[in-house]
């Protein structure tokens, strides 16, 4: 990759490098995405001007001709035959400036124009231009990465009929549409920099079909999860992934969500059977038929599964269930150092043993439960050393055989059959159980509620192969820990992602730039690493400088590529993933 944003490190190193950028890699990006993520500053009020006077920007390269349409889509659909079509195309030399379409969008009174139509289309009650609302939609206290700008209205649509009529008119009239779930993203995935119209999912919430002896379910995207699941339970099935209990579906298939139990079940795109999207133009497809394999055609479903609403609207989902387990239970161990908790959750994952999380957290979490949890989880005097926490599911014999197994690897990597003082606690009754996990799933929330304020939570997380997640995880929790603030690390260790934390004062310019370095740092390390530089939040507007480190100019351009085929005039979450 040509112009790296931050220098290799060495594999073997010890002590905390940082990468600075260089001054030739395109006018430092560090600047330009902190300040994407803080507000956007000055780009996105830019912007806005441009959409409310109907002035333009200054017109840019334009994208290669020789790459077609057609070609997009099958690049978009990783078909060999397409491979074929990019080699024989016209190299295009302008990557990342490549301008798709040079046409400002729609003034403000044009997009009130557009709400006024849909208002007829879906029905006024169904259009809402409250500014307490419109506040609503359009800021998020769980993210740093938010806008400025705010839509010219929300509508609230109730059927694949109501998305496609809006689609129509705001693709017609050049309006940005933002699509919106529950609101709990973390990169700034539904702000609105270029205004627009906001698309409030809350309303389509219905469970199409459900197909117990199928083993799967069809949804509208406004269903919650854990609703989900409680609705279904019955049929001894449920929907195993795990984010934060307020995320619904269409959320999680925007982002590719994980959560606590990917170590198990992996991520969103391992669940979805199909979707129904409606395109830019208000077009209505359908991805693929109900059966759980498939090599008919393109992979046009994994193409929308993270896309954050930049290629379509997802309006329906087909689910994969898997059976409720017959038995759980959770262990939890405690550590004198977050590398040795790191090193003992890269063994348990290399051991075979089909545990259901593995999850970790910091002293300071465990500290933050001991002071401020719920009542539940502080009835346990917490040890406040990084602690692993173990989820086990399966059959009530299996999990005793796997649990006997996790104790000795635990002794093994402790460096003697007592452990050095390393013990498990495992949940002596299922109210326990409960109360342990419990422990884990507040973690973020009781960061939330403790927040100064005036102070910010930036956030973020990063993914690499398992047997660099101990050096990572050890290096970055010491950078952090050094700045002299509320820094805390989580992680869903059993699939090599975690995630950090940091409290921060947004009015004090050196804590600002100190926790940008710190964070910068963290993702160079991911990179060089051969990780990821966004796990399960997606990109939005917070990562997009990385994700170009990440696949290069080259992928990027591709995928541009891909949006404009499917979104010409590129009205679909714009602003996110990468920029036109």
């Amino acid at each position: 990759m040509s112009h790296r944003l931050l220098q290799r490190a060495s594999r073997g190193a010890t002590s905390i490098q940082v990468w600075p950028s260089p001054a030739t890699v395109r006018a430092s990006r560090l600047a330009p995405a902190f300040n994407q993520r803080h507000q956007l500053g000055h780009a996105s009020a830019q912007s806005f001007r441009w959409s409310t006077t109907g002035a333009g920007p200054a017109p840019h390269k334009r994208v290669n001709p020789n790459l077609t349409v057609v070609g997009a889509v099958a690049i978009g659909c990783l078909g060999f035959g397409a491979g074929l079509l990019v080699a024989n195309s016209t190299p295009s030399t302008d990557k990342l400036n490549d301008n798709v379409n040079t046409t400002a969008y729609a003034t403000h009174s044009e997009m009130l124009q557009a709400a006024s139509q849909i208002a007829l289309a879906i029905g006024p009650d169904n259009v809402s231009y409250d500014t307490d609302d419109l506040e609503h939609h359009g800021h998020s206290d769980w993210s740093t990465s938010n806008s400025p700008i705010r839509a010219a209205a929300i509508v609230y649509p109730r059927t694949t009929a109501d998305v496609s009529a809006i689609a129509r008119i705001c693709n017609a009239l050049n309006v940005p549409m933002v699509p919106f779930g529950a609101g709990s993203s973390v990169e700034g995935n539904f702000a609105q920099p270029h205004s627009g119209i906001c698309i409030d999912m809350t309303h389509m919430d219905r469970i199409v079909a459900f197909h117990p002896e199928d083993m799967d379910v069809v949804v509208q995207p406004g269903v919650n999860w854990v609703d989900l699941n409680r609705q279904i339970a019955h049929a001894g099935l449920f929907a195993p992934l795990d984010p934060s209990p307020t995320a619904t579906i269409g959320g999680m298939v925007s982002t590719n969500c994980s959560g606590t139990n990917a170590m198990r079940y992996g991520t969103m795109k391992d669940w979805v059977l199909n979707l129904t999207v409606v395109l830019a133009d208000g077009t209505v497809i359908k991805t693929r038929r109900r059966p759980r394999k498939t090599s008919a055609g393109y992979n046009l479903t994994a193409l929308f599964v993270g896309a954050e609403g930049t290629l379509g609207i997802v309006t329906e989902a087909t689910l994969k269930l898997a059976p409720v387990p017959q038995d759980t239970s959770v262990a939890v161990v405690a550590f004198g150092s977050i590398r040795d908790a790191a090193a003992a959750a890269s063994e348990l994952i290399r051991s075979g043993i089909q545990l259901a999380a593995l999850e970790l957290m910091d002293e300071v979490q465990m500290r933050i439960l001991n002071e401020h949890g719920s009542e539940a989880v502080r009835r346990r005097k917490w040890e406040e050393k990084p602690t692993l926490f173990v989820k086990f599911s399966g059959t009530t014999e299996g999990i005793k055989s796997d649990a006997v197994r996790v104790g000795e690897i635990i002794r093994r990597g402790s460096g003697n059959e007592e452990g050095n003082g390393v013990r498990m606690h495992f949940a002596g009754s299922k109210q326990e159980e409960q109360d342990l996990w419990a422990a884990r799933k507040e973690a973020l929330f009781t960061m939330v509620n403790i927040r100064p304020a005036g102070t910010e939570i930036w956030s973020t997380d990063v993914a690499v192969p398992v047997s660099r997640l101990a050096e990572i995880i050890d290096l970055s929790k010491r950078e952090c820990g050094q700045l002299g603030i509320f820094a805390s690390v989580i992680g869903h260790v059993g699939d090599g992602n975690f995630h950090v934390a940091m409290m921060y004062d947004p009015r004090d310019g050196q804590q600002k730039d100190a926790v940008a370095r710190c964070v910068h740092n963290m993702m160079g390390r991911a990179l060089d690493m051969e990780g990821t530089v966004s796990g399960e939040h997606a990109i939005g507007i917070g990562k997009k400088e990385c994700l170009v480190d990440e696949l290069g100019e080259e992928t990027i351009s591709l995928m541009r590529a891909v949006k404009k085929a499917v979104d010409p005039k590129w009205v679909m979450n714009p602003g996110k993933v990468f920029d036109r």
